[in-house]
């Protein structure tokens, strides 16, 4: 209960804003409930020996994401994710613009929506109950036969995209990339999320620069996102420095 409800804290917030996504709150979650738990051990056992905490808290945030973009979809027009975009031109092809006007034109379809939340959780409550078994059994695949299975259907859908065979070289590059950062033992958490906001991050930087005519101080100007940039350079100043400093005191004593 503790890491569902800690999950769903972390999740929902960045459901809320754009280019939140789920894959942020999931990994924040894991590294959350590994660094809580008094045997962080478990969470790199082996299968069938590890911790609950690191399932329940990255689906809880999952979902809570996945819930949380539909707040400013309903309420302001803005879709945060690529489901939320689908459902935004769903909305249009019946001439219904989604913002503070919706709640009172067509009410009963927000609530309707609402309810259908609840409805799918109960249908995969009672479809997974009487299937987890048959969703164990997939653990019970030999490693090698499913990462072989993982790189053919990454394979095809890479060169399904475009037809590149560059994509292809980039694919097996950056395949060979994270197999020499987990050798070395870097995080690969991080490069991955940025992989998957980087182009979202390029695509708004180019519309806020096509806005302001060019003009780069419109970042620090505007009140929120200079709000972002500060938090941003806290991040990632203070936490180097918090260890600097620990490691000065370590060596004082």
């Amino acid at each position: 209960m503790p890491a569902w409800l800690r999950g769903t804290l972390i999740g929902f917030p960045f459901g809320s804003i754009p280019a939140g996504g789920a894959q942020i709150p999931t990994f924040l979650s894991y590294s959350t409930e590994r660094k809580l738990s008094k045997y962080p051990k478990e969470f790199s056992a082996n299968k069938g020996e590890g911790a609950i905490e690191g399932v329940a808290g990255p689906e809880a945030a999952n979902n809570a994401s996945a819930t949380g973009s539909l707040v400013p979809l309903l309420t302001l027009g803005i879709p945060t994710s690529a489901t939320a975009a689908i459902l935004l031109a769903a909305f249009q092809n019946y001439n219904l613009q989604p913002g503070p006007m919706l709640f009172e034109t067509s009410a009963d379809l927000v609530w309707t929506l609402v309810a259908s939340l609840y409805i799918g959780n109960v249908i995969l409550l009672v479809l997974n109950l009487p299937l987890v078994v048959l969703w164990v059994k997939l653990l019970q695949i030999p490693r090698p036969y499913l990462n072989a299975g993982i790189l053919v259907f990454a394979t095809i859908g890479v060169y399904g995209m475009r037809h590149s065979s560059f994509d292809l070289l980039l694919m097996l590059g950056i395949g060979w990339g994270g197999v020499l950062m987990r050798r070395f033992d870097f995080p690969v958490a991080p490069v991955i999320v940025g992989m998957v906001l980087g182009p979202m991050a390029e695509k708004q930087l180019r519309n806020a620069l096509s806005i302001s005519e060019g003009d780069w101080l419109i970042f620090v100007t505007q009140p929120i996102s200079a709000a972002f940039l500060a938090l941003m350079l806290l991040v990632l100043v203070v936490p180097p420095l918090l260890h600097a400093r620990g490691i000065k005191l370590h060596e004082d004593d």
